[in-house]
């Protein structure tokens, strides 16, 4: 059955043809739909596709019940809750690259416009009068220019201001010391920031931690010379603080392109000052931006619907092209190590520690750990784990999740290896791949097995004695069940044994009694992968 697709806002026909051109897709475009529409349709969609119009609340995305992705055509995403899409298992992508150029050019509009007071000269032509004294503006050469948040957009940003010939400090607690090394730039406190900059300009998401961000007390900080600009999120700076500012005049004027209600009171008194330059959300309104945009979109969401690989999720671990080919194998190995160990730990999971050696270590191991979580509580909670909510529904459980990443030389050469606490039990499961890049389980407790973990088989325990594999063979010869492959391990001679059985068929629960009753055996399971 071809996947399901909807559009629901102006996407750039560049990026619907991308879609459509897929085969596999079926592909819906109904922009301006109204909540309670689109509430009822959703159900029938394996991904959305939305730009700011549409607001995906926590009751459409429980409605929707096939969807897998939503993707932002643009960088925000406060127009979708992401807390009720990880709980539904709903992936979040957006397009971090397509606006960067635009947004970054309409900070500088803005920084201009202000500094030289553009519009209102223009205004004042308009009106057919020459007031050159009136509009005596300030030069950005030798100023200081301070960028709160120094990811694509606001490293653009400083990359413009260098031209100007203007200091740069930035404030990025996310960012190494060593990268504002590399790129040239002053590492500065927020403090120290609003203290300095003649300029200050926002270029972070908004979050609960950044909602207020700016507000009386940052404000009451800068210097009376200082312009503050944002063309981020409205709601980072505080608008009747910032009010507040203009009207005691503590600062020398703002200019916005965005606001914390779109469109905005124009009531509000914001609108009457000549020194508060206002835009209506520009930053990514180009011709170049919204194709840029539509295009990323949607080779992300083709990719991730033909399991491609996931980019640009904002809920989900994602990696580099290149490391997604390397990591690709081991998240399977993950899965199914998770799963394997799901279905024969025994009591209630309290806590697991994963060790990952070898290449993994070169590289993020976030989604590995997702894989293996979803696939130990797949046995637990069916279909309402995923690969997204995994560690969401380990934590609602009480489980502690915990990475171990080891640079020691082990027995095997790229490994992980997975502690599980219960309240009954330590178990212990080891994974690696085959030479052909397939799972293989190479340790359960203390006993080394070689096991391809895939299909129907049977986990046996017995006492390390003669005959005990091949009565194993006669039961399930007798049921008509093939054997497609079996390794055994013990964990000393005349000790405890272990066999596990590939099989071609599925095992009735008859002879899974056979087993448990022949004589040497202590331990029976049959397991699904």
């Amino acid at each position: 059955m071809n996947k399901k697709i909807l559009i629901t806002d102006n996407l750039s026909k560049e990026g619907i043809e991308i879609l459509k051109a897929v085969p596999e897709f079926d592909v819906d475009v109904k922009n301006e739909m109204k909540p309670d529409e689109l509430k009822a349709v959703i159900k029938n969609y394996d991904a959305i596709i939305v730009r700011s119009a549409t607001k995906l609340k926590a009751d459409i995305i429980e409605a929707a019940d096939r969807l897998k992705f939503i993707g932002r055509a643009g960088v925000g995403l406060d127009n979708v809750d992401l807390p009720a899409a990880t709980k539904k298992g709903v992936v979040a992508l957006n397009t971090p690259a397509g606006n960067t150029t635009s947004t970054a050019e309409q900070t500088w509009g803005l920084i201009m416009a202000i500094s030289r007071s553009i519009p209102q000269a223009c205004a004042s032509m308009k009106k057919l009068q020459w007031e050159r004294n009136k509009f005596k503006g300030v030069e950005l050469y030798g100023k200081t220019i301070g960028i709160i948040g120094l990811g694509r957009i606001g490293s653009t940003v400083a990359k413009f201001a260098k031209t100007f010939g203007m200091q740069v400090i930035g404030f990025d607690p996310f960012l190494p010391a060593e990268v504002f090394e590399q790129r040239g730039l002053e590492r500065a406190t927020l403090d120290d920031i609003l203290k300095r900059a003649d300029y200050v300009t926002i270029h972070i998401p908004k979050s609960p931690e950044t909602t207020d961000l700016i507000g009386d007390r940052e404000l009451g900080l800068m210097k009376k010379s200082a312009f503050v600009i944002n063309c981020a999120r409205g709601g980072i700076v505080n608008e009747e603080a910032l009010v507040r500012a203009l009207e005691q005049k503590r600062i020398a004027g703002c200019a916005l392109d965005v606001f914390d209600q779109e469109p905005p009171d124009f009531n509000s008194a914001l609108f009457k000052f000549d020194n508060c330059i206002t835009t209506p959300h520009l930053g990514a309104s180009t011709n170049e931006a919204q194709i840029n945009v539509a295009i990323e979109i949607a080779e992300t969401m083709k990719n991730a619907l033909l399991g491609r690989g996931i980019m640009n999720a904002a809920n989900f671990p994602t990696v580099d092209a290149e490391s997604q080919k390397v990591l690709n194998p081991y998240i399977n190995l993950a899965f199914r190590t998770g799963k394997f160990a799901g279905l024969l730990v025994n009591g209630a999971i309290k806590g697991i520690e994963v060790t990952y050696n070898g290449i993994m270590t070169n590289h993020k191991v976030a989604p590995l750990t997702l894989s293996l979580v979803n696939g130990l509580l797949t046995p637990i909670l069916g279909d309402t784990v995923n690969f997204v909510n995994a560690l969401d529904m380990a934590k609602e459980r009480a489980i502690d999740v915990k990475e171990v990443i080891s640079k020691k030389e082990e027995e095997f050469v790229n490994f992980m290896s997975l502690v599980i606490t219960t309240d009954k039990e330590t178990f212990t499961i080891c994974g690696t791949l085959s030479a052909n890049q397939q799972p293989r389980i190479v340790k359960m407790n203390n006993v080394y097995v070689e096991a391809v973990p895939d299909g129907d088989m049977i986990v046996i325990n017995n006492n390390d004695r003669p005959g005990v594999v091949g009565v194993v063979g006669t039961v399930l010869a007798e049921e008509g069940v093939n054997i497609a492959g079996i390794t055994f391990g013990r964990e000393t001679r005349g000790g405890l044994a272990m066999s596990i059985v590939n099989v071609d068929s599925e095992v009735s629960d008859a002879t899974i009694y056979k087993l448990k009753n022949t004589k040497e055996i202590l331990f029976v399971k049959y397991l699904k992968i």
